[in-house]
């Protein structure tokens, strides 16, 4: 990826910006604990002879909401409350 200097902005202070250090619970291994907020697609992928199904994954934590795809079966194995 390309960027040009001129493009560059100074920041503005915007307190909502800010994480309390009290609501961040790291743990030994320097991570932050994330918990899953909801399931918003199921996909299913063709293999040769297999289909895997995936679902994507709200997770929440301190920095805010992010999705990625998960395993169904691991999903339905450590969160079975997500699924109907």
């Amino acid at each position: 990826d390309v960027f040009h200097v001129s493009q560059l902005r100074k920041y503005i202070a915007d307190l909502s910006h800010v994480i309390e250090v009290d609501d961040v619970q790291v743990q030994d291994d320097l991570t932050v604990e994330t918990i899953p907020l909801r399931i918003e697609g199921r996909e299913v992928k063709k293999l040769r002879n297999k289909e895997i199904a995936s679902v994507k994954v709200v997770w929440g934590g301190p920095s805010g909401e992010n999705a990625t795809w998960e395993l169904e079966s691991k999903m339905k194995d450590s969160y079975p409350e997500l699924f109907p």
